[in-house]
């Protein structure tokens, strides 16, 4: 189960937010190992001055529709897993809505399945072998480590 935190610069329509909304979801789906609709998202949008960062370190020239996204996940993914994901990330992002590939930064963490509780003051516990897939509108608790 991937939190992602997504920060830009205030001021973007809905429907930008969604467009990254939809091209993060389908970049994790598609090449980060994550079940279908397993989604969990929160956008920090940032006033003038609130956003700092270089325009130009380990890539660039990066603009005003810069974005940085912090993936905290459950089970450790291997470099090409990883590398395959912000390919398509990137790939996603230009096509919809729009973002150049130098303005999209990625963080990845992990971390352990004690570290998450989805609620009722209990903490995850490892699925069992036979844990569920994810279903539209189902609720029950997902694999951490997803």
């Amino acid at each position: 189960m991937p939190y992602a935190r997504i920060v830009l610069h205030d001021g973007k329509s809905a429907d930008w937010l969604a467009a990254i909304s939809t091209s993060l979801q389908d970049a994790l789906e598609e090449a980060f190992e994550v079940p279908a609709g397993d989604c969990f998202q929160v956008f920090q949008q940032c006033r003038q001055g609130e956003l700092v960062y270089d325009r130009d370190y380990g890539g660039g020239p990066r603009s005003g529709d810069f974005v940085l996204i912090h993936i905290t996940g459950g089970r450790p993914r291997g470099l090409a897993c990883k590398e395959a994901f912000y390919a398509r990330l990137v790939e996603r992002l230009t096509d919809n809505p729009g973002i150049a590939p130098a303005d999209v930064m990625v963080i990845i963490c992990t971390i352990g399945p004690d570290d998450w509780s989805f609620g009722n003051g209990r903490a995850a516990s490892p699925p069992a072998a036979s844990a569920h897939q994810a279903v539209p509108g189902d609720t029950r608790m997902r694999d951490p480590r997803a």
